[in-house]
């Protein structure tokens, strides 16, 4: 049964157990599983902020959380992508050591995390949908056949390999990108009939009709269909297809109930995330879901972020009084990027300047100041491997969508020797 929490009781069979509610009122030992990402210490700082203790499990040894006040511990665990046994193995031993109560999975990492649902001790509860249903919805090409079934709309998707991708690649733009990857990586965009490249034809890609028109995003926390708090967003400075500026946005209820007819179907709980372009007749059409935790968080007050993920009741989300926001390195980054186009650059520095930053606070600065040394693993498969920032920081969690896994090797997989 799809619940808030797998593993242990799920919510939904326990929202009338007052042994639950006073679970979920208490001071808990919550357990983030990356700490690399600016979402993921806005989510440690908002639960840090409610009174909860926050611990860290992330593959890399320097990461964003690391320094930051709102971090109790932090772990350094096997990456997923090497040894998934020795991972789940890791986060059990983080898990029982710490008496963890509550796992919330933060990135790409959330697809590996969600298989420690059947391990856990019955104290231990799982934030997120199950692994079958978030590694369907991750499936881009499966997300486009999923909309269409619901009568939602989505642009054209098939996969690269097939003779309606040919037809759609001479017809109308259209996308090239992986039916498994994240943070625009693979993302190319072509012009009606440019052809189709041997490396476009790759079994893992798909060929998606280009859209036009305002790009729009969205972030939710959902519990059994139904949505607590979304935020919609939408981004004017952009690193590659990334935006790394964005604004909250309130004028489009369409888009609003498009989630909301889109999470009942799927009697949704756990974050989710869409990508829209919304037509001039304003129309929303969504051409990718993230299963997972997205900027959007950035928008939503910290008190409604930390009552929504441990089930405190909560009259009405509340969102931030900023509108605007960015990753100031990145937006600052493309800003000295335009510096021989003068009205880019003066335009764009304007922005940041006046901008708040996703990352400084001053009751917690010391991420912020040292963003840098804590950024090292991943700035060093930049500078001593030729890795693309964008790889580097996602390819050691980035699932692959292997659709017959590895069985689990259910011996392995009990507490092991996670490193501090």
């Amino acid at each position: 049964m799809q619940g808030v929490f797998n593993g242990g009781t799920a919510l939904s069979e326990s929202v009338g157990d007052a042994r639950f509610v006073a679970f979920a009122q208490a001071v808990m030992n919550i357990l983030l599983t990356l700490g690399r990402l600016a979402k993921g210490l806005e989510l440690a700082r908002s639960l840090w902020q409610a009174g909860h203790r926050v611990i860290i499990a992330d593959p890399f040894a320097l990461h964003l959380c690391r320094p930051s006040r709102a971090v109790s511990k932090t772990y350094r665990v096997t990456a997923p992508t090497q040894d998934l046994d020795a991972y789940l193995a890791d986060l059990l031993n983080i898990i029982e050591t710490n008496a963890v109560d509550l796992i919330i999975p933060v990135s790409e990492e959330a697809l590996y995390t969600s298989r420690i649902a059947p391990y856990l001790p019955d104290s231990a509860r799982l934030f997120g949908p199950s692994f079958s249903q978030m590694s369907r919805l991750h499936d881009k090409l499966a997300f486009a056949g999923l909309c269409q079934k619901r009568g939602l709309t989505a642009p054209r998707t098939f996969a690269a390999t097939t003779p309606a991708a040919q037809e759609l690649a001479q017809s109308r733009d259209y996308v090239v990108k992986p039916i498994h990857g994240c943070s625009g990586i693979g993302v190319r965009l072509r012009h009606r009939g440019a052809p189709l490249t041997p490396d476009d034809l790759s079994a893992g890609n798909l060929i998606q009709e280009r859209l036009y028109g305002r790009q729009i995003s969205s972030f939710s926390i959902v519990r059994d269909g139904q949505i607590k708090a979304t935020a919609l967003y939408q981004g004017d400075i952009y690193l590659g297809t990334v935006s790394v500026r964005f604004s909250r946005v309130d004028d489009l209820p369409q888009v609003e109930d498009w989630v909301a007819a889109f999470v009942a179907a799927e009697n949704y709980t756990g974050f989710i995330s869409f990508d829209f372009f919304v037509t001039d007749e304003g129309t929303p059409f969504a051409i990718e879901c993230n299963p997972r935790l997205t900027s959007g968080i950035h928008l939503m007050d910290r008190g409604t972020i930390a009552a929504l993920t441990t089930d405190v009741p909560l009259t009405a989300p509340t969102f931030k009084p900023h509108r605007f926001f960015q990753d100031g390195h990145a937006a600052l980054t493309v800003a000295c990027g335009a510096i021989l186009r003068p009205r880019d650059y003066f335009r764009m520095l304007a922005k940041v300047v006046t901008t708040k930053d996703v990352v400084f606070d001053w009751s917690d600065p010391a991420p912020f100041f040292l963003m840098t040394p804590m950024s090292w693993d991943t700035l060093r498969q930049g500078l001593f491997q030729g890795v693309a920032l964008a790889d580097a920081v996602t390819r050691d969690i980035l699932w692959t969508g292997d659709p017959s896994p590895v069985p689990l090797d259910q011996k392995r997989i009990r507490p092991g020797d996670a490193l501090p």
